[in-house]
């Protein structure tokens, strides 16, 4: 079981988009210095340290217990001195490449959201951990390919393995709380 320190929180930048994510032990911090404020979600608006310990509780939020009181966690907070935004590509890991893959076996086809990361060249023969070599994968299928690459198991990928190109954090960002979905929906390109 995790602390709830370590969960996520969402950042927005001065103009309310989404930036980055930090934890909840680094989010209490900056919001006690006056980094950051921390967003209502129930009411929307942005609030200090002081007021945000005031805040009540509601169903559903995590809380941190002090001496004499209940405090509840944020899931958003705001940098109101701010407003730059980057693209980014996602950290490899191997919820990227689920996200990238979209829990789609990349043998199969089929939605495998059970399924584990497997490398092409498998580890133990040279392969290294890139965007090109990780594959999402059914876990039967991972274990009966073992260290061998999918050429000598006859299996042909439905796709190529690609690095993401770098995009606005709220494509990158997948969201952990309801609270998260409204600054995280993609923009719709005009054209």
């Amino acid at each position: 079981m995790s602390s709830v320190l370590t969960h996520s929180v969402l950042k927005l930048n001065r103009l309310w988009q989404a930036i980055d994510t930090t934890n909840v032990e680094t989010a209490f911090m900056d919001l006690c210095r006056g980094a950051i404020m921390g967003l209502d979600t129930s009411t929307m608006n942005a609030v200090g340290w002081e007021e945000w310990i005031k805040l009540p509780i509601r169903d559903g939020d995590e809380v941190i217990h002090t001496a004499r009181s209940q405090v509840r966690v944020p899931t958003v907070v705001l940098c109101v001195k701010y407003e730059g935004r980057t693209k980014k590509r996602p950290k490899l890991d191997n919820r990227a490449i689920r996200s990238r893959d979209r829990c789609i076996c990349q043998v199969t086809g089929e939605f495998a959201p059970d399924g584990n990361v497997d490398h092409d060249i498998p580890r133990s023969r040279g392969g290294k951990d890139t965007w090109q070599n990780l594959r999402w994968m059914r876990k039967d299928l991972n274990a009966k390919k073992a260290n061998k690459t999918l050429a000598e198991m006859g299996w042909r990928p439905i796709g190529p393995a690609v690095e993401p190109k770098a995009a606005w954090p709220e494509q990158w960002i997948p969201p952990q709380h309801p609270d998260w979905i409204r600054f995280l929906k993609p923009k719709v390109a005009k054209t």
